[in-house]
């Protein structure tokens, strides 16, 4: 028999050093003679509670009743009936006597009396707990009498445990029996181990043992006392000592009198059931328990119950107990909304119970709940998570944002509500400082290129004041490849003018991040055209960037002076290679990206204005204050416009491969000063003027105007090359109608033929089929479909 029990109640007899469980310090009240220990699990470390109970031989009552207790225990499952883990019974020997000890494991729980100390709640707030509390022991007994035809036999204040989310459970079945109600006339013991069950709580039917009695009353007759009992302990703050202090009510509840002294009628068969008890008691109706109710049954609710409830619950959580709201209700909280069954608003309570908690607790009871959420299909919860996003994005740590949180968040960018877009474009000010370099580099800033060509242009700005402030985030190469052209290319160039003033705050407040150059090339050109801008606000401050730019290149000339004078520069030409070097750069530059006449924009330049330049250009380019320079500036700056800002605003690649044609325009954009570089051969040589010359005589010239050009005076030896060139001009063939002015920029650089720009028009005689073909009786090219480059003397070649 002693082999069964053993075997029942699970346990290994090998020793307390195989129990999976750390045994704690033990609680300072439990029920009857069981010990209550803290313990942990030895696997996890997870908390448990543990209950000892110990007897000097196998044979003791006392411990007969506690394998009745396990095995009850372990077969009851109920919410509101303490959950089984484990149990064990070890037999220990200590010199010659034998020691038999019962070990239960359960979930973590501690003694309600405990408890309630602890809370330290008054008034309202204490009783709506209570009612909460007392409304669950009233559900697990009512389950034991009326489902189960169980009796428990001594509910009490130390049979109640409460968990660490603050619900109370029900323990204690040492006495725990089935309730034998079939052979009424029998007087056999029902309750085996009645007499555990001190005197002060036996009703008086169960003191006076009348079995008899007790098989004719109802199943919840005895258990009905026993809620009367500890109805009487939990509001008077004192154990019971007799049966009579029951009498006492004043410190009972008003609302709850009535059912208490149903519970506690002499007559066992008019007694009330605890299931009336919770159906029609006034007492258990307040907002706590009204709150926790529908939290409990949310997945019956409809989706208008569950909106109304979430968007009162923030307001109706600061008016319940504290504790009760973090430890019970925030739970259920965070499990509706991980598991789909609470909507969109629940977010906002969450958040707000979630402040209320320390930094701690908050990573480990919240956060992972949040982070599960951003996973979430449902657009509304997507919409409340960004819009909350400040309030939890500093405790999210950077490899949760990296791996979890972005790669759902990132889906908002391309969504087609633009609402949505705005949200997950804002939020990444809070989440960029947590991404990894790879993840902004490769991802983020890809996004970002296709939001500046959005078609809300509330987007567009709001990228680029993003981006301004995210740049500190972004590694040097990256900031050097992007954010120029980010602001310049497309935010100063876009048609929505507070996007144009974001474009220019967001220069001003990264500038520490470019160099001279950067500044002088390709920044303040850009700027200084918005100084003409429409929009006064965009004016404002352009001419505000202009100040600060213009003072970083005075701070740079200073700074160079400086160290040229303490260098021994004494004939102050060392200023000349450093434009040289810029000039060569930029021609480099065109050279490599493509023709000079692509790029160019000074075809509306004559040539008369480009010819005093040409000293100038070649003395390091301090042109700017003559006279005969306003022509250019004036001219360039539609040329500028007209030219490039039609298309890159509107490319939705990455800056990173725009970044080919973005080197190209701020090179050109230097209001032309990059054409006037080749000036410097504006003069023609001799073996140049000769060839003029020859291709300007006639293709075919009769004898007869030979001889009549014989006999004209003869050129004075000493002439000017103007007179020159028209003594030349008196013979030379017609000017094609479609000349235009020499540009000798495209002259020099056209790969097709070097020639065109000075060679003569072609003749009109027979012979052109063969000027046009490869060699002597070739058939005449096939006519091509498309544009063709006729006219080979044009200035802007193809």
């Amino acid at each position: 028999m002693f082999k069964f029990l053993k075997e029942v109640v699970g346990g290994s007899g090998t020793g307390l050093r195989d129990l999976p469980y750390n045994i704690g310090e033990p609680y300072p009240s439990a029920w009857g003679s069981w010990l209550h220990h803290r313990g942990t699990s030895k696997d996890d470390g997870s908390p448990v509670s543990i209950f000892s109970l110990s007897g000097t031989n196998a044979q003791d009552g006392h411990l007969a009743a506690g394998r009745n207790g396990v095995k009850r225990l372990r077969t009851v499952r109920h919410p509101n009936i303490l959950s089984f883990l484990h149990s064990t019974e070890i037999e220990t020997f200590d010199g010659g006597s034998s020691k038999v000890t019962i070990y239960i494991v359960t979930e973590p729980v501690m003694p309600l009396s405990d408890k309630i100390q602890e809370l330290g709640l008054e008034g309202t707030q204490r009783d709506e707990y209570y009612a909460w509390g007392l409304l669950q022991i009233a559900k697990a007994v009512s389950f034991l009498n009326n489902d189960c035809k169980l009796v428990h036999g001594n509910v009490c204040l130390a049979s109640v445990v409460v968990t660490p989310t603050l619900d109370w459970k029900l323990h204690a079945f040492d006495v725990l029996s089935e309730f034998d109600g079939s052979n009424e006339t029998s007087s056999t013991q029902m309750l085996q181990y009645a007499w555990l069950v001190a005197t002060q709580y036996k009703s008086t039917e169960l003191a006076k043992s009348d079995w008899a009695v007790i098989k004719k009353s109802p199943p919840w007759a005895i258990d009905s006392w026993g809620m009367g009992c500890l109805i009487y302990e939990l509001f008077s703050h004192l154990k019971l000592s007799k049966t009579e202090d029951l009498r006492n009510t004043a410190s009972i509840p008003k609302s709850l009198l009535p059912d208490y002294q149903r519970l506690l009628s002499s007559t066992p068969s008019r007694r009330l059931n605890t299931s009336k008890l919770i159906e029609n008691s006034e007492y258990f109706q307040n907002k706590l328990v009204d709150t926790i109710h529908f939290m409990e049954i949310l997945s019956l609710k409809d989706s208008v119950e569950k909106d109304t409830f979430f968007r009162k619950l923030p307001n109706l959580a600061e008016q319940l107990p504290r504790q009760i709201v973090l430890k019970k209700l925030l739970p259920l909280l965070a499990s509706a909304l991980e598991f789909g069954s609470a909507a969109a608003p629940a977010l906002t309570a969450l958040l707000k119970m979630g402040s209320w908690l320390s930094a701690e607790e908050f990573r480990v009871k919240v956060l992972p709940t949040i982070i599960k959420l951003f996973a979430s299909n449902d657009r509304a919860v997507r919409v409340s998570l960004l819009q909350h996003i400040e309030q939890f994005g500093e405790s999210l740590s950077a490899q949760a944002v990296d791996e979890q949180v972005y790669p759902h968040v990132a889906t908002g960018f391309s969504d087609t509500s633009a609402f949505l877009r705005e949200l997950t474009l804002k939020s990444m000010l809070v989440l960029a400082p947590k991404l990894s370099q790879r993840t902004l580099s490769g991802s983020l800033l890809k996004h970002l290129s296709k939001l500046q060509v959005d078609e809300e242009a509330a987007i567009r700005t709001n990228t680029t004041i993003l981006l301004g402030n995210i740049a500190s985030y972004l590694n040097e190469g990256t900031r050097k490849r992007v954010l120029i052209n980010a602001f310049t290319v497309r935010a100063l160039r876009d048609t929505f003018a507070p996007a144009r003033g974001a474009g220019i705050m967001a220069l001003c407040a990264t500038s520490s991040n470019y160099d001279i150059n950067e500044i002088a090339t390709r920044i303040l050109p850009n700027v200084v055209v918005l100084t003409i801008d429409p929009d006064s606000d965009v004016r404002s401050k352009a001419f505000q960037a202009i100040d600060q730019f213009l003072q970083m290149a005075k701070q740079h000339y200073e700074k160079t002076n400086m160290a040229e004078t303490t260098g021994g520069a004494s004939d102050g030409s060392s200023s000349i290679p450093g434009n040289a070097s810029l000039l060569g750069w930029a021609m480099s530059s065109l050279t490599l990206k493509g023709k000079p006449s692509d790029h160019a924009p000074v075809a509306s330049v004559s040539s008369s204005a480009l010819t005093p330049t040409s000293s100038n250009a070649s003395s390091g380019i301090l042109v700017a204050d003559t006279p005969s320079t306003a022509p250019i500036r004036v001219n360039s700056t539609p040329d500028f416009t007209d030219h490039h800002a039609p298309t890159s605003p509107t490319s939705t690649d990455g800056w990173g491969e725009l970044e080919n044609g973005i080197d190209e325009e701020p090179e050109n954009d230097k209001d032309g000063w990059d054409d006037l570089e080749p000036l410097e051969e504006t003069k023609p040589t001799p073996a140049l003027t000769n060839i003029q010359a020859a291709q300007r005589r006639p293709v075919v010239q009769p004898v007869s105007q030979t001889k009549a050009s014989s006999s004209r005076p003869k050129i004075p030896p000493r002439l000017s090359r103007d007179e020159d060139e028209d003594l030349w001009g008196a013979i030379a063939a017609p000017a094609p109608t479609t000349s235009r002015p020499l540009n000798l920029n495209s002259t020099t650089t056209n790969d097709d033929d070097p020639w065109a720009a000075i060679a003569a028009p072609a003749p009109t005689t027979r012979a052109r089929p063969l000027a046009a073909g490869r060699g002597r009786g070739a058939k005449p090219a096939a006519p091509k479909l498309g544009a063709q480059r006729i006219n080979r003397t044009s200035s802007g070649g193809m």
